[in-house]
């Protein structure tokens, strides 16, 4: 049977950028940029998308491509005969399935505060109370798995339709909307009478922030931001280059793809730091500045009912995008290596995925005593063990597996990348991409672990 592919450029270029884009564009950049030194970062982040982000990717799409197949079978197409790089597939599932177990909650969070803004839930909240909405939100399982269901269902219920008709179209509709939503809630906040110093904080190359946090760690800060925001090692990216066409070279897919996602994350500072220099109120990272800190600004603000609504719509698009992203891998390996209709594969999923994210729901309220990897509740447990070890570490296999003699080879990488129009990577890269690349990303892994 033929393998269904995009059916346009745009397509596949939206979902790909769907899938980067995602909650940590918008609660970990801005916050990352304005304490590492504003312009400072951004440049070091942009470096280091360049210099590692783009090549991984690069890899990733290749072996998709070139392949035809999802995680297991296309390290099986291309390994030489008796080669065992295809166990590393067998990691990128679970880390897929690992990573929707969390994130799927996460992505109901968003959902059910863009309905809470929607129909006025917040307009009876006094100030200084947001923190208690959030918190009776996760105190209640029930609310809780009603929105991760919603997420859940929704996301399957896309893929049912299969790549063209469900993900290319629905993600198309999607990421059409959160660009104009961005655009239109950043020139919103940046005319904010106030927002000026938020601006100034966040874009100003600020030298005292770079001492008093440190070069080393500023750069360390940017290498893990630009490395994690493309969600690469765990074939995430790889079923996208399985669909793609031959017209285009992946490095000039892969650009692009790298400018939207890095777009999306300046304009999500561009909204977040003049709106709270504006209201006077202080940015933090993550959940607390999504959950607690905007929606208290929200309350304050003229119109914040449709602001807030806005913003949380915005959010919701740029989770479910990951989730139908990564969905669609989930229901790629079992029609690759088992034959099974894409009905059969999106049923079992779903019910798999509906199961498997209850843990996270309860880790805050029936379960909140449960913690497995030391400290850690449920959802950190989980997202230490995608962020921390399988993304990099899959990254790195990605990447030796590409450049080695022992895996598919360097030269055929590199056919594969530079096949079709537009821009074509150097042969000269190669010393760089064996011996300086592996060992930035184990730097990433070793730094991630302790």
């Amino acid at each position: 049977m033929e393998r269904e592919g995009f059916g346009s450029r745009l397509g596949f270029i939206l979902v790909s950028s769907g899938c980067a884009i995602g909650i940590g564009n918008v609660w970990k950049f801005p916050y990352m940029a304005g304490k590492y030194g504003g312009a400072i970062f951004v440049l070091f982040y942009l470096l280091f998308l360049v210099i590692m982000g783009l090549p991984v990717m690069t890899m990733e799409l290749s072996v998709g491509r070139a392949s035809r197949k999802s995680a297991v079978l296309s390290y099986k197409a291309l390994e030489k005969e008796g080669g065992k790089w295809h166990i590393h597939g067998w990691f990128c599932i679970i880390g897929c399935y690992l990573l929707m177990m969390y994130y799927t909650t996460v992505s109901g969070w968003m959902l059910s505060y863009a309905w809470k803004f929607l129909t006025g839930k917040f307009e009876g909240v006094a100030s200084g109370s947001t923190g208690d909405v959030f918190g009776n939100m996760l105190a209640s399982p029930a609310e809780m798995a009603v929105f991760m269901i919603i997420t859940v269902v929704l996301g399957f219920a896309v893929l049912s339709l299969g790549v063209k008709k469900g993900l290319e179209r629905i993600t198309k509709v999607m990421m059409t909307g959160l660009l104009i939503l961005i655009i239109i809630l950043a020139v919103h906040s940046i005319m904010l009478p106030g927002g000026g110093e938020g601006l100034k904080f966040y874009l100003a190359p600020n030298v005292e922030n770079v001492k008093s946090v440190g070069l080393f760690n500023l750069i360390v800060g940017a290498m893990n931001q630009a490395f994690f925001t493309l969600s690469l090692g765990i074939a995430a990216m790889e079923i996208f280059g399985s669909y793609m066409s031959k017209e285009k070279t992946i490095l000039s897919e892969s650009i692009v793809i790298i400018c939207l996602d890095t777009f999306v994350a300046i304009m999500a500072g561009l909204i977040i730091f003049p709106a709270c220099s504006a209201y006077g109120v202080s940015p933090d990272q993550g959940p607390s500045l999504i959950f607690i800190t905007l929606p208290e600004l929200f309350i304050g603000m003229p119109g914040g009912r449709i602001w807030g609504t806005l913003f949380f719509i915005f959010m919701s698009f740029a989770s479910f995008s990951t989730v139908i992203a990564v969905f669609e891998n989930l229901v790629a390996w079992p029609t690759d290596n088992w034959g099974w209709s894409r009905g059969k594969s999106v049923a079992c999923n779903l019910v798999f995925i509906l199961v498997a994210s209850l843990p996270c729901v309860f880790g805050y309220n029936i379960w909140s005593n449960l913690h497995i990897i030391g400290a850690r509740d449920v959802l950190d447990s989980e997202d230490f063990l995608v962020s921390n070890i399988l993304l990099p570490l899959g990254a790195l296999v990605y990447t030796l597996f590409c450049v080695s003699r022992y895996g598919w080879g360097f030269d055929k990488y590199l056919a594969e990348t530079n096949s079709g129009e537009g821009m074509k990577m150097s042969a000269k890269l190669r010393p760089y991409l064996a011996y300086v690349l592996p060992i930035l990303i184990l730097v990433i892994f070793i730094v991630g672990l302790i």
